[in-house]
């Protein structure tokens, strides 16, 4: 049984790509390159713009990391 004073669950947060961008210390252009690739998948929109989980941006920020580059 719950209690009473059990915290509510709450949804993820959305942001949009240059929010998204500029908390992962990348470029906007990245983030839009990274869908692009299939590296990272939006959650939502708002309008036109795409809107992100910040779980997801900073995971595939960190794959990106591991990721070789091909020059």
């Amino acid at each position: 049984m719950l209690s009473s004073t059990a915290l509510p669950l709450s949804l993820p947060a959305l942001i949009p790509g240059p929010l998204a961008a500029e908390e992962a210390g990348v470029a906007p252009a990245t983030i839009r390159k990274w869908v692009q690739l299939g590296h990272l998948r939006a959650a939502g929109k708002a309008g036109r713009a795409q809107l992100f989980r910040l779980e997801d941006v900073f995971a595939a920020e960190r794959a990106a990391r591991r990721r070789p580059r091909i020059a």
